[in-house]
């Protein structure tokens, strides 16, 4: 397992978006200024923070309410084999809220809550970028 980035999951993106980039100076991955979703690199280091839009995340969890209220931030931890890891800790007693299920055409992702209430997205990344 690899971790991945820590997401924060953002109302005004925009205005986080410049914050990350202009103001801490951390490396866009797309410069899509207005999301839903960007990587921030650091100097050094594999691992990133990413914003990504609260509604969208919302969604994705069948979690929409009348204002997006909900998730602030999100864990993404990296694993070869999503099935079977998801099998692995569902037998351990974790509750899967969402997946495994294709995100993207690049990735497979699963969702469950720490014991906190944190959001948890395990990826499998199906094709790496060139």
């Amino acid at each position: 397992m690899e971790l991945a980035q820590v997401r924060l999951l953002v109302t005004d993106f925009a205005a986080c978006y410049r914050f990350y980039a202009d103001v801490l100076g951390l490396k866009p991955q797309s410069g899509a200024t207005e999301g839903p979703y960007e990587k921030f690199s650091p100097h050094t280091g594999s691992a990133g923070i990413a914003l990504q839009d609260r509604v969208m995340m919302a969604g994705v969890l069948d979690e929409l309410g009348e204002t997006a209220t909900g998730h602030r931030s999100l864990v993404v931890l990296r694993v070869d084999d999503l099935d079977a890891y998801c099998a692995e800790i569902v037998s351990r007693g974790a509750a899967l809220l969402h997946g495994p299920a294709p995100m993207t055409d690049r990735m497979r992702v699963a969702h469950l809550k720490d014991p906190e209430g944190n959001l948890v997205e395990l990826q499998e990344w199906l094709l790496l970028r060139g």
